[in-house]
């Protein structure tokens, strides 16, 4: 793959139609999915002694932050809930207050 083919293959992946879904309607409320998507490129080639050699890559990465809730003329954000993240910062505030607890009982002796 060449290095302009790598460049209009991430074009073509981090168009707006990956952010934004189509629209789902159903009972009169309008639902418009929302992404966010990231991605990298990267490439190099060398010549050594004659030889030449050249190579190029990319990542794009996606996770669902919400959606536009449209019903009777309006629209809200309703944000997706990331479970996993939820959980961790919930873990990292009980062990620092299990942590500060400890360190407060333990200097008042």
């Amino acid at each position: 793959m060449k290095i302009d083919d790598v460049f209009r293959t991430v074009k073509d992946v981090m168009a707006v139609e990956r952010v934004y879904a189509e629209p789902i309607e159903r009972d009169g409320t309008t639902l418009i999915g929302v992404a966010a998507v990231s991605g990298g490129a990267g490439g190099g080639g060398s010549e050594t002694n004659g030889d030449a050699g050249s190579g190029a890559g990319f990542g794009v990465g996606a996770k669902p932050v919400g959606a536009f809730v449209i019903r009777d003329g309006n629209v809200r954000w309703q944000p997706a809930i990331d479970m996993n993240r939820l959980i961790t910062v919930v873990g990292a505030v009980v062990l620092a207050a299990l942590i500060v607890g400890g360190i407060r009982s333990a200097g008042g002796r």
